[in-house]
């Protein structure tokens, strides 16, 4: 019985060097299957793929051991042409001019002409107040104004006859300047029961309703002209350097990346913020679609130099290794590593 226990104990440990044999076997084809897949990523090449990095960083491949197997490539020519370098920056397009209008007198609510999203012509009526007691304030100034008026017109024929003293005429002038003022004042009131708009634009809010009793200073409606769309990104200084108004911006939209418009830095801050180190840059777009909404979230890419004659490979050829980038030149029928 022993000798039988003995022997399914030698059995099970020779199965166990059998399975970890077959795995080491199987982790090692592996490897060997991933670095001939990746050994096939080599650069484009037109015959000889070079001149991309210069001579001071080339390195070359160990040379191919005799008897192995070499692996096909595809090969590519290197084409001449322009390459930018861009600073990028996120941030939200937002209109320039984005006002919200606010009550500068005090009644109730009698008709809301606009609603949200309406397109509003300067000075076009938004909203009506009731205009019941300023109408009625504007008419009692008005026939004091016209009672001292006519006072002052009395007092100034009877003082060419010298039937009134200079007192009594300078009395009765200065209660028609007053009734003048109260006249005007009661006449700019009534003006401003009627809500107008203060510029051409979109109405974004409407925070009132007809009926509603308002104070001056409530907040009415939100206007704004979506024409220009700015975005204000803040960048650190060293960025800026060299940066000058109206250079091309590339400006994506997040929510669809195909959607992109050409727009341009239209002010650069002079001064550092010392609490960031940041410069303030704005940019406009220019002519955006209609899908560019005011308030979308955007990429944006300043061009900060050009090379119109540089050395250009597929971007799948440039290979990375920790912090390194290498691409592959035809040698003969070599690809070498550079």
């Amino acid at each position: 019985m022993r000798f039988l226990a003995g022997r399914k104990r030698l059995y099970f440990i020779i199965f166990l060097m059998i399975l970890t044999v077959g795995g080491v076997a199987g982790y090692l084809a592996l490897t060997a299957s991933r670095t001939a897949a990746n050994a096939k990523q080599v650069g484009p090449a037109s015959g000889k793929l070079g001149g991309a990095v210069p001579a001071s960083k080339k390195s070359e491949a160990p040379a191919k051991p005799e008897g192995k197997a070499a692996v096909p490539v595809s090969v590519a020519s290197i084409q001449e042409g322009e390459v930018s370098s861009y600073i990028t920056s996120t941030a939200n397009l937002v209109p320039e001019n984005d006002v919200k209008v606010l009550a500068e007198s005090e009644g109730k609510v009698a008709e809301v002409r606009v609603e949200e999203g309406d397109r509003v012509a300067k000075g076009e009526i938004l909203a009506q107040l009731d205009q019941g007691d300023a109408e009625i304030t504007l008419k009692k100034a008005q026939d004091k104004a016209s009672n001292t008026r006519l006072n002052f017109e009395r007092a100034g024929k009877v003082l060419a006859e010298n039937l009134m003293s200079r007192e009594q005429y300078e009395k009765i002038a200065t209660e028609n300047e007053v009734a003048r003022q109260e006249e005007a004042e009661a006449a700019w009131r009534l003006e401003k029961t009627t809500i107008r708009a203060p510029f051409s634009g979109h109405l974004t809010e409407r925070m009132i309703r007809a009926g509603q009793h308002i104070r001056p200073g409530d907040v009415l409606f939100s206007v704004a002209d979506f024409d220009p769309l700015i975005a204000r990104i803040y960048l650190p200084e060293k960025d800026v350097l060299g940066l000058t108004e109206g250079r091309g911006v590339r400006i994506t939209l997040k929510a669809n990346e195909t959607t992109q418009v050409k727009g341009r830095t239209r002010q650069i801050s002079p001064v550092v913020d010392p609490a960031t180190g940041t410069v303030k840059v704005t940019v406009e777009a220019v002519m955006p679609p209609p899908e560019l909404r005011p308030g979308a979230f955007v990429s944006l890419a300043i061009v900060r130099e050009t090379h119109p004659k540089a050395l250009l490979v597929p971007r799948e050829a440039i290979l990375w290794e920790m912090q390194d980038s290498y691409l592959f030149i035809v040698d003969g029928a070599v690809a070498r590593r550079r």
